[in-house]
């Protein structure tokens, strides 16, 4: 009998073994399995509104989070959200910097100040002593060369727009390369365009109170409705999120907020959280290997758990015994037992007069 009860807290045990999450999470991904050996998936979301990368240059800033984000997971989604004033915004850094550049170019063009290197261009290699005369060259030569491509692009359909793509690839990489340090953009800084030469989807709003804040939370919600993360990575100080923040742990989802509010409502609800200073340092990528190993001894322990509930337990091997009894596994010791309790069914003193 035993033997029945022990194989009942067995199969018992394995059907409470996902109870913790309410949403069940891919077996293929994540924690889903212990012995899985596939990486989880990693989502950044970035709300560009309320926390650009004012003090540190956009490409940099954007390739250091998803290699401090990559240490959680494979980086599968890279979003950004933000309304066109966010966009044209430029940084006191930055124009403070584009000042010292005007300025020097007029010291460089009356001959008060000379350049000992060259200024050297990075498509043709073609060098240059003044800076004025590098600007020149490009916007004359590369630039409508590169208008020309785009052009062609756009005009060709099918497979000869493939093959135009395929023909011109390296060429607008260089010069997508060059020209963020030649020419000065023309709106803001260049953020969109330096987040999507990191690999970001950048997304652009209308200048309405909220919008980019409910378009990424709407992002998000759908992400995590289809089951495709196991980690976000919120960018944000927003306390709006707190909410989706909330939802997102109830779906045993893990989340980590970047952002510089020390005791901000993301990072209290958060399961880890990271500054930008942490981040461009290179400190959250470190730390990130420590945090996932924490997280996974917190998974293996709970779900070595085992909480004892009578009731349940007595509805569950009482039924298996049943049932077992009835299959007629027990029914020569249902015999024996039977005879036992007729012959002794006497009292006490009355057994004893028998035996006498």
């Amino acid at each position: 009998m035993m033997k029945y009860v022990k194989v009942g807290a067995f199969i018992h045990a394995i059907h409470s073994y996902n109870r913790f999450c309410h949403f069940e999470s891919k077996p293929h991904l994540g924690f889903g399995s212990l012995d899985s050996q596939v990486r989880a998936s990693v989502g950044i979301f970035w709300d560009l509104d309320n926390k650009p990368p004012k003090s540190f240059p956009p490409y940099d800033a954007a390739t250091k989070l998803k290699k401090a984000a990559s240490e959680f997971g494979v980086v599968r989604f890279t979003v950004a959200y933000a309304n066109r004033q966010a966009f044209s915004y430029v940084p006191p850094l930055v124009r403070e910097q584009r000042k010292e550049r005007k300025a020097l170019n007029l010291l460089e063009k009356s001959g008060v100040v000379k350049v000992e290197e060259p200024y050297i261009c990075r498509v043709c290699g073609r060098r240059f002593y003044s800076n004025e005369k590098l600007v020149n060259h490009f916007k004359q030569i590369h630039e409508r060369e590169h208008k020309k491509r785009l052009n062609k692009i756009e005009s060709a359909r099918g497979k000869m727009r493939v093959k135009l793509v395929a023909k011109y690839a390296m060429k607008m990489d260089k010069y997508k390369g060059a020209v963020r340090d030649v020419l000065i953009p023309k709106v803001g800084y260049g953020l969109a365009d330096e987040l999507k030469r990191a690999g970001f989807w950048v997304r652009t709003v209308e200048n309405k109170p909220q919008a980019a804040d409910i378009a990424l939370r709407n992002h998000l919600v759908d992400v995590m409705d289809k089951r495709m993360v196991d980690y976000v990575v919120l960018v944000s100080d927003d306390s709006d999120f707190v909410e989706v923040l909330k939802e997102a742990r109830l779906r045993c989802l893990k989340t980590v907020v970047v952002g510089d509010s020390n005791d901000g409502a993301l990072k209290r609800i958060a399961d880890a959280a990271f500054s930008w200073q942490e981040i461009m340092m290179g400190k959250a990528k470190k730390e990130a290997v420590s945090v996932v190993g924490r997280w996974k001894d917190r998974d293996v322990l709970k779900r070595l758990e085992w909480t004892y509930d009578p009731e349940v337990e007595k509805k569950l091997y009482y039924s298996e015994v049943e049932s077992d009894d009835s299959d007629g596994f027990f029914s020569g010791e249902e015999d024996v037992g039977a005879s036992v309790l007729k012959e002794n069914a006497g009292a006490w003193w009355k057994l004893d007069s028998h035996s006498g």
